[in-house]
């Protein structure tokens, strides 16, 4: 096969546009990075550009950031470059949420698109009242994104994959935008989430799953394992996740790859959001493809330091009648290195923010006595961008004979709730609270139907919109 055969495409996830936009700091953090993706993109001319969710950072994304995003999508994605694929699926299936346009932008007469962009929702900027419509729809309609993916049921999920040909190398892209997690779980449990594959050599398509759900395991329900997703998909493209594990993972028992993009800004000071941030270019021919990983260099550097005062007896001496000043001097210390940390990760990008961010976690357990915490970060004012948030003081508690016994009972709690889970009825779901409530009473709903008072109530509580319940009466 020659390069006329090889599908080529940029992989970036969890652009968060608009985190903290606020912050007369760090508020154009997410467009500044996203811009330059968009600049490698045009570089590299890929076909097309996939991103895996959480493109805006809030489900009602400011004017200012559907502004600034519109605008950075027009410069870079709308040229003259020739689209040397062709969707060969039912646009009007691939895109079924649109009402008039039921295909891709590259395919209107009236636009003029050199690089498409192709995603899925997340759980930030997803569909946010009974329309089922988010902020992609809007940008889906303008023609500036192809929004798939889209689920429109909650009791069932149907995945058509778009049928993506380049040459003699063909694409079954399959794509499912952020759902609840224990909701999820439950669907593939009850073999309720189907994919469609081609009618025609299936087995000679290279098919690639977008999700965007918990991908580390939180709890029982909690996260999609990766044996629910079936054998015959060969990359997955998992979203969400912010820490950068792109290189390719080869899961032994489905046999498939996982290559998780991670986030392009820091939206928490956590160890994920502390490594180095990476783009993939990837490329497909027939069935081989390869990920070339590309750093980042306009993310602002960010380092993270942990004290346990208790393991410093060399430096720090409990005993002394000035300990709270041995302790903020160690922690200053602390901070000399870290400040040396963050200038190594300083790319000379002329875009680049170099004002770092810098989190110290002090276990101060053992006794010791702490510092003003205040006092601290004001001496980082103007040194680094997040002075407020610098510190996170924390110690363990000892458990009372009381609290032990009291954890003893919410165990036993713990292990009847599991059964009551196992048999049909998960407690944390409003729908069975409901539905139960009316199995138990002669009371029946006249304006609402049973359905939509609890998807309404769900997502008045998943979304914190006080807005949605007086919705659907006015509806």
């Amino acid at each position: 096969m020659s390069d006329e055969d090889t599908l080529k495409i940029i992989l970036s996830t969890d652009n968060h546009l608009g985190f903290n936009e606020k912050d007369p700091i760090r508020g154009n953090d997410s467009f500044i990075t996203f811009e330059e993706i968009l600049s490698i993109s045009k570089q590299k001319a890929p076909d097309f550009m996939l991103l895996g969710g959480d493109l805006f950072h809030e489900n009602k994304p400011s004017i200012s950031s559907l502004f600034k995003c519109s605008e950075l999508i027009r410069r870079y994605s709308f040229n003259n470059n020739p689209i040397k694929f062709k969707i060969i699926s039912d646009q009007a299936i691939n895109f079924y949420q649109s009402e008039y346009f039921k295909h891709a932008n590259f395919n209107d007469e009236n636009l003029n698109v050199g690089i498409p962009i192709f995603t899925i929702h997340g759980n930030h900027d997803d569909p946010i009242d009974q329309s089922n419509l988010c902020a992609l729809d809007l940008f889906h309609a303008t023609g500036l994104v192809n929004l798939f993916g889209k689920s429109n049921s909650v009791e069932s999920i149907i995945i058509q994959p778009i049928l993506i040909q380049k040459g003699n190398t063909k694409l079954a892209l399959y794509g499912l935008g952020a759902i609840r997690n224990e909701r999820l779980h439950r669907l593939f449990e009850q073999k309720k989430v189907t994919f469609f594959r081609p009618e025609q050599e299936s087995e000679n398509w290279f098919s690639i799953f977008v999700i965007h759900q918990n991908r580390v395991k939180h709890a029982a329900k909690n996260y999609i394992p990766e044996s629910f997703i079936p054998s015959f998909i060969d990359l997955v493209i998992w979203g969400h996740e912010h820490d950068c594990r792109i290189d390719p993972e080869y899961n032994t028992s489905q046999q498939f790859y996982v290559s998780q993009p991670g986030s392009s800004v820091a939206t928490s000071l956590s160890d994920g959001e502390s490594l180095k941030k990476y783009i993939g270019f990837l490329s497909i021919k027939g069935k081989d493809f390869k990920i070339d990983k590309i750093p980042l260099q306009t993310v602002r550097p960010f380092a993270i330091g942990k004290i346990i005062l208790e393991d410093e007896e060399e430096s720090i001496s409990l005993s002394s009648p000035n300990v709270s000043r041995q302790v903020e001097k160690f922690c200053h210390g602390k901070m000399e290195d870290l400040l040396a940390t963050t200038k190594e990760q300083v790319t000379n990008h002329s875009q680049q923010p170099t004002l770092p961010l810098i989190r110290l976690a002090v276990d101060y357990s053992g006794g010791f006595e702490m510092f003003s915490s205040m006092r601290f970060s004001q001496e980082y004012i103007g040194k680094i961008a997040n002075p407020k948030d610098l510190l996170m003081l924390h110690r363990k508690r000892e458990q009372t004979n009381r609290e032990q016994a009291n954890k003893t009972v919410d165990n036993v709690i713990l292990s009847v709730s599991n059964v009551r889970n196992d048999c049909g009825l998960d407690r944390n779901r409003v729908e069975d609270m409901i539905k139960q409530h009316f199995m138990k009473t002669n009371e029946k709903l006249v304006l609402l139907s049973e359905k939509r008072l609890s998807n309404g109530l769900r997502l008045s509580i998943d979304k914190d919109d006080k807005d949605r319940l007086f919705g659907l009466v006015d509806r």
